[in-house]
């Protein structure tokens, strides 16, 4: 307990806790919302192309921003560089072909099990089974293994997973590739992934890409997804707790699923929220849980 004098010092208290989870709330709005506008381009480009020009201009962004060359990665940074940008472009594809065929929120919910499977890896406390527990209920939900379910396109779940294995690689690597300074790392992965991405979406749209309407509203997404969450996170883990980190994004499939309602229309079934509802309580539950570990 802190000493609970009313002074205006300890008024002033709440406000840089809160900021931060503002900040943090404004960089998932952010990213939802440039979600939401790289699936209005899919119809045109398709989930390639959106990717190619999601990553190859968000990697133009960083690398003028951050400037990297300036300090070149040694020898031993090189493999876990390539392959932390190759997972980074294969789960922007990946999440994007899943995105087409389904549900943002639904998307997002079955991605979110990639670093949660990370966070939960090698446990062997019993609080930690109810979470993988609950993971587990959720996505058994979501797969089409029902008529409740079936209007869920196997394809589209097959991608998230996908997504979600990415993502958990994604962590695995970005932890060793973190060591370079004044984040070269995501500069580096990010040319790495625009390395594949870009050439694959030309392959697929041609000069679609280049349609003025579609190159704008593909910057808009680059910065609406990558850079401005990228920058927010970065303000928000400076002040907050990871397990407190953890926990705010844990509302990720919420979020999702309501800039996916809002901006495209599209209904989750009560199963459906039920589905999201049993994988951010367990993510959240995880967030908990490694925080109080970290106070002991």
């Amino acid at each position: 307990m802190t000493n609970a004098s009313f002074d205006s010092t300890t008024l002033a208290r709440p406000e840089p806790a809160l900021l931060p989870l503002l900040v943090l709330l404004a960089s998932l709005l952010s990213q939802y919302v440039g979600a939401a506008s790289a699936k209005s381009l899919f119809p045109l480009v398709g989930a390639e192309g959106v990717t190619g020009l999601r990553v190859g201009l968000s990697a133009l962004m960083l690398l003028a921003i951050l400037r990297p060359w300036r300090s070149l990665p040694g020898r031993a940074d090189l493999g876990n560089l390539l392959v932390y940008g190759a997972t980074l472009g294969a789960m922007n594809l990946s999440i994007y072909r899943a995105m087409e065929l389904i549900p943002i929120g639904i998307a997002i919910a079955i991605e979110v099990t990639g670093p949660l499977a990370v966070a939960l890896l090698g446990s062997r406390r019993l609080k930690d089974f109810l979470w993988i527990a609950c993971a587990v209920a959720g996505l058994a939900l979501l797969l089409p293994l029902r008529e409740a379910s079936g209007t869920l396109n196997p394809a589209g779940i097959a991608y998230a997973a996908a997504a979600a294995f990415c993502w958990a690689l994604y962590i695995v690597f970005g932890k060793r590739a973190s060591a370079l300074p004044g984040g070269q790392a995501v500069a580096w992965g990010m040319l790495v992934a625009a390395s594949f991405t870009v050439p694959l979406g030309i392959a697929h749209a041609g000069g679609g890409l280049l349609v003025p309407a579609v190159l704008l509203t593909g910057l808009a997404v680059a910065v609406l997804s990558s850079m401005v969450p990228y920058l927010l996170e970065m303000m928000a883990l400076r002040r907050l707790p990871s397990h407190v980190f953890g926990l705010a994004v844990s509302a990720s499939p919420a979020v999702a699923a309501l800039i996916g309602f809002l901006m495209l229309g599209e209904r989750l079934s009560a199963l459906q929220w039920a589905a999201i509802a049993c994988i951010m309580f367990a993510s959240a539950g995880s967030a908990l849980a490694k925080g109080r570990r970290g106070r002991t």
